[in-house]
């Protein structure tokens, strides 16, 4: 005995139906932010003939928490570009290789996107190619 009005669901694959739709809802939704934050990302890169400097670049790209600390690192001889190191204003290129060494661990990334102002994790992902190590195992 239930209400009038009141809708419920009931047979075979009734709750997996639903679950199944805001999945992909979801799913749906995250890949239009993703290519709405890679637009931004791409909105955010340099015009034609314009650089992007390396301090700027690993700090856009997350590998780094601040901007002066990648200057710091560049500074301190921690950023390597194409095995040289290089001070924070070098100029990036795509398909330059970046060494970082930062909080005992190296990073190794190739550029494969130039931007200028950070972006979020998922589309800073997607401006670099990983090629680091893994990281060392954590003792408790």
């Amino acid at each position: 005995m239930g209400w009038e009005g009141d809708e419920v669901k009931s047979g075979p694959g009734a709750p997996e139906e639903a679950s199944v739709a805001g999945a992909a809802e979801s799913a749906a939704a995250d890949d239009a932010k993703v290519a709405a934050a890679i637009a931004a990302a791409e909105a955010a890169g340099p015009a034609n003939g314009e650089s992007v400097r390396v301090d700027s670049w690993i700090w856009a790209v997350r590998l780094i928490k601040t901007r002066s600390l990648g200057a710091t690192a560049c500074k301190g001889g921690h950023v390597r570009v194409n095995g040289q190191n290089v001070k924070p204003s070098h100029t990036l290129r795509v398909g330059d290789e970046v060494r970082l060494r930062h909080e005992g661990r190296e990073r190794i990334v190739i550029v494969k996107r130039l931007i200028r102002k950070r972006v979020g994790a998922p589309v800073a992902v997607q401006c670099y190619v990983d090629n680091s190590p893994p990281p060392p195992p954590v003792s408790y």
